[in-house]
């Protein structure tokens, strides 16, 4: 039988493979640390191996977090405001799904609450949820922005990312002084020319 996690509340099964033990991930990184012509066993190398594990652990801790989860805890005694809530220029660290080189950037969250709002730190700890995966920036822009909507149902909602691919800045093309800018908007945010300007505005 599949092992399932559970995303919104939705059962997705998971590939027929059993998680590698840390001993596993550790042999991995002597064996990437012979490949480069170094010698693991060499004094300033000997402990590589596991501090480059616990560092992968923190970086893909996001897998197992449901962040429907996180946004379960709402409060309605809101006086009836009706008007933007934004929380800026989030900081994020991922990695990209292709090269497992660091995507390091801000992400701005907005929404329009329909009777209830969410503490905000609930809302930079989703970020980080999705964050701590293997990405691409398009996938983690809708991600982020379905998830609060599914389980806010605010009446707009507005998602920006800005981030730097150390894919193509360190590497490959070596273009440093790049960005990448992504946005997903939902409800009055997209059908109101007004509300997404002015959210726009805040993220400029």
């Amino acid at each position: 039988m599949n092992p399932k996690v559970h995303i919104l509340n939705r059962e997705v099964p998971q590939p027929e493979t059993q998680r590698p033990s840390r001993a596993e991930v550790e042999a991995a990184v002597r064996t990437i640390i012979r490949w480069t012509g170094e010698d693991p066993d060499r004094n300033g190398l000997v402990e590589t191996p596991a501090r480059v594990t616990r560092s992968l652990e923190e970086s893909f801790s996001g897998y197992g977090q449901d962040p429907a989860e996180i946004l379960e805890k709402t409060f309605e005694e809101i006086e009836g405001y009706d008007e933007m809530i934004v929380l800026r220029d989030i900081r994020f660290e991922s990695h990209c799904e292709h090269h497992i080189a660091p995507i390091i950037g801000r992400a701005w969250v907005a929404y329009i609450p329909d009777g209830r709002v969410v503490g905000i730190s609930k809302l930079a700890r989703v970020i980080d949820v999705y964050a701590k995966r293997l990405q691409i920036q398009e996938r983690m822009t809708a991600q982020i922005a379905n998830t609060i909507n599914d389980v806010l149902k605010p009446r707009g909602l507005g998602v920006i990312i800005k981030a730097t691919h150390h894919c193509m800045t360190t590497r490959g093309v070596h273009k440093p002084g790049t960005d990448l800018v992504t946005s997903r908007m939902l409800g009055c945010f997209r059908d109101s020319t007004l509300t997404r300007r002015e959210f726009l505005g805040m993220a400029a």
